[in-house]
């Protein structure tokens, strides 16, 4: 099976569309990647239905892991490094069969690989299609984090803590160094369950290693106070950051390569009386790359989006308080327009995902290039599309709009509590109210709830109070989005949360990623009217509703009567 063969099929299945397909195949050819990497890497096609495409081209039946019954014992019978390296998990072993999952079925090296694993058994070998979230979960399961941090903490008592620095710095036995364990078992575990960031901090009684998963922080281990500075030391040599430097701040940036995909990291050093506390982004573009599809856009606020994208120019904002998701959003979008007849360019601060197509330029601040400054030079770059990444000031308002009304799409996000707010706040930065009717083209406000887990999501009946607000909002929706409310009717149910420690697809919390809330507003002949004349956020809020916005309260009690999340996260994070 080969690239081309599988993504003319997915196109004959209507999974994904010719330009995707095009766009893909060429930047595997170019990067010499396989496509089918880059395609789940950018979220563009759903990992169950090109299992079923591949199935039909291989011949191998796709198989779903029941986690809750998965004998882990038989992960000994091939090491990690093999299964990761051939993207392949023993599954079960009989008298007569190994029975083992791969991702590639047909991959000839894999094969080789397998047939001497089963004769060392004396077994035949039988294979099943795997998709890549089964295939990580397994992998998961070959070695606990708690385990090998504690195996490299009692390694480097053995040693000696100072030996051990000092063979990091003067270029020992890095390989077999106990603190480069602790880094990269702390690294690759951050990336396998999701992790956005990690935070290395020091305490008087220990150094805490916390991750934020799903918005939310958790400690995830601890080390003796005496590994702080050797641990710290570890990330800054990745990050090429000054070693004997601890009294300010550095910011640094380095990759490395974790179950078969590249992986950025984005480190912040910041000194403490107890000493430096570093903090990790992880940019791991399958879980921060959203595809358009991807983003949870009801029906009505996708065609609003779609409008506004159709458009030859215009001004499209999103809102948000920070950590709602606009950067995703926004990566989303570019990634829809990304197309080879047309040219983007970003200016970001950081840059946080390599979109392939797209010119990104990170801005720096200290030496005079900002955001106003980049958006100038970019100008005159023969720009299509250009995005940028935060509206902060007057000047970069004023050049944003500016930009907008001369034939380019301008896409960028700004601070408000919500979308009403967006016109206000451009205004309150100086930008003229009449310029803003011709610029704006769609304005839209999102916040992020905690997506309930559907193996561990149970129905609950709703409390009268609870029914009442929920049938407000169902009645005051548009016309155009009562289809939606359709299937809803009181008796409402929702759903929450009740975890199974042996759930392999949230680990026993209940929840399993975020989602999206969404209101999109936009700009009319009427609302024009009521920015000329300087009218107020509550005006603007009257004509919204006439013109039958969706907002965000709205958005998520349909998402919770779907069982997608928890009503009581709608209301605490909508007004």
């Amino acid at each position: 099976m080969t690239d081309q063969e599988l993504f003319q099929a997915l196109q004959t299945d209507g999974i994904i569309d010719a330009a995707v397909a095009s766009r893909i195949l060429e930047d595997a050819a170019m990067s010499g990647r396989p496509a089918e990497d880059l395609l789940y890497e950018r979220r563009l096609g759903d990992e169950a239905a090109v299992a079923r495409v591949k199935s039909t081209l291989t011949g191998a039946p796709v198989r779903t892991i029941d986690f809750a019954h998965f004998d882990a014992s038989v992960l000994r019978l091939i090491p990690r490094e093999t299964a990761v390296s051939y993207r392949l998990a023993p599954l079960e072993l009989t008298r007569q069969m190994l029975v083992v999952g791969m991702l590639r079925p047909d991959d000839a090296a894999a094969q080789e690989a397998l047939r001497f694993v089963a004769k060392q058994h004396g077994v035949s070998v039988g294979v099943y299609l795997l998709t890549p979230s089964d295939l990580n979960a397994i992998w998961r399961l070959y070695a606990p984090y708690i385990s090998e941090i504690e195996a490299a903490v009692k390694e480097v008592g053995a040693l000696g803590a100072m030996d051990d620095r000092v063979a990091l710095e003067e270029g020992g036995s890095v390989e077999e160094a106990p603190i480069i364990k602790i880094v990269a078992s702390t690294l690759r575990q951050a990336v396998e369950i999701g992790a956005s960031d990690v935070h290395i901090e020091p305490q008087r009684s220990r150094v805490r290693i916390r991750f934020r998963v799903d918005g939310r922080l958790s400690e995830v281990a601890s080390l003796p106070t005496n590994l702080a500075q050797p641990v710290i030391s570890r990330v800054k040599v990745l990050a090429r950051l000054k070693l004997d430097e601890n009294r300010v701040p550095q910011d640094g940036r380095f990759r490395t390569v974790v179950m078969g995909r590249d992986i950025d990291y984005r480190v912040a050093t910041f000194p403490t009386p107890l000493g430096e506390k570093v903090a990790i982004r992880v940019l791991d573009p399958t879980t921060g790359l959203r595809s358009f599809t991807q983003l949870g856009l009801s029906t009505v606020s996708s065609g609003l989006l779609m409008a506004a994208l159709e458009r030859p120019y215009g001004m499209i904002l999103i809102s948000g308080p920070t950590g709602s998701g606009k950067t995703t959003t926004l990566y989303a979008i570019l990634q829809k327009l990304n197309r080879p007849a047309v040219n983007i360019l970003s200016l970001e601060d950081p840059v946080e995902y390599f979109v392939e197509g797209v010119n990104q330029s990170q801005v720096k601040p200290e030496i005079g290039y900002d955001f106003s400054s980049g958006l100038r030079q970019i100008l005159r770059q023969d720009p299509d599309i250009i995005m940028v990444g935060e509206i902060r000031d007057g000047e970069t308002a004023g050049l944003a709009v500016n930009a907008a009304l001369t034939g380019h799409i301008m896409l960028s996000t700004i601070h408000t509590n919500n979308v009403v707010g967006v016109i206000p706040r451009l205004i309150d930065l100086g930008v003229q109210p009449f310029l803003l009717s011709s610029a704006l083209s769609l304005m839209f406000a999102q916040r992020l709830v905690l997506r309930l887990c559907p193996s561990c999501r149970v129905p609950v009946p709703v409390p009268a109070a609870l029914t009442e607000i929920i049938a407000d909002a169902l009645q005051s929706l548009p016309p155009a989005a009562q289809a939606e409310a359709a299937p809803y009717r009181s008796p409402f149910s929702v759903y929450r949360a009740e975890p199974k420690a042996t759930c392999a697809t949230c680990g026993g919390k209940g929840t399993a990623g975020r989602v999206a809330l969404f209101e999109l507003l936009t700009m009319t002949r009427e609302l024009a009217d009521l920015v000329n004349g300087r009218a107020t956020e509550g005006k603007i809020w009257d004509l919204a509703r006439a013109q039958g916005i969706v907002t965000l309260r709205q958005d998520g009690i349909l998402k919770a009567l779907a069982g997608e999340v928890a009503i009581e996260e709608v209301l605490r994070e909508t007004t």
